[in-house]
């Protein structure tokens, strides 16, 4: 009898580069339980927690929220579902917080979303997003059914401050200081797998069978 074991994954990738259509279809072509810092990041700014506040005036200029802020925050939603296989979109962002998911957890595989700086500022300026929700919008691949408007709740969607060009420009510089040593920390594990391209339709077809022999993989190890 094959019996199936806990697949813990993290996806990486620039703002912008698609991490949240490929989690999406991840999640549900393979079951894993979607866990995304950004969800986590906007209910406490929604509640207006004191972490919420705080992380609100960071992101407000284009800046990455601190390593044991996130971290806090991260642990203690995986400890909730500890014995489910899930996906981690958004975290670790540093090498520092790489090492602190590490202690708690050990990571399978990384799926790194390689799509040139150029295509991410030209798809960023076409992007509008659903506030309250998160949901995200993009007017050339992925238009709402109704211009300017969110298909599920039919409010109204607005370009976000963190989308126009000059806070791109800052988040994309951001985001390569401090975010690429995390790709060699985990090549340096040898669990670090690179799809590139410039349209996410292109690159998922890679994505999911990459996923489909690792996870058969990891069942036969334990058949």
């Amino acid at each position: 009898m094959v019996m199936q074991r806990i697949f813990r994954a993290v996806i990486m990738g620039p703002p912008g580069s698609g991490k949240g259509t490929v989690s999406s279809r991840i999640t549900k072509t393979f079951g894993l339980k979607h866990l995304s810092s950004g969800d986590i990041l906007r209910a406490n700014i929604n509640n207006k927690t004191e972490l919420g506040l705080l992380m609100k005036t960071y992101i407000d200029q284009g800046q990455l929220v601190p390593d044991y802020v996130m971290s806090r925050l991260i642990l203690s939603d995986l400890r909730k579902i500890d014995q489910s296989s899930w996906l981690l979109d958004g975290f670790p962002r540093t090498v520092s917080q790489a090492e602190t998911l590490d202690d708690a957890c050990s990571v399978d595989t990384v799926i790194n979303l390689n799509v040139p700086f150029q295509t991410i500022e030209q798809r960023l300026t076409s992007r509008w997003t659903h506030l309250s929700s998160g949901r995200v919008y993009n007017t050339d691949f992925n238009p709402p059914k109704v211009p300017g408007f969110d298909d599920v709740t039919g409010e109204p969607l607005v370009q976000r401050d963190d989308d126009k060009p000059d806070t791109v420009a800052r988040r994309l510089k951001a985001y390569k200081n401090q975010t690429e040593p995390v790709l060699e920390y985990y090549r340096s594990k040898g669990v670090l797998n690179i799809f590139s391209g410039t349209e996410t339709n292109k690159i998922w077809p890679h994505v999911e069978d990459f996923l489909h022999r690792k996870l058969s993989s990891a069942e036969q190890k334990v058949a």
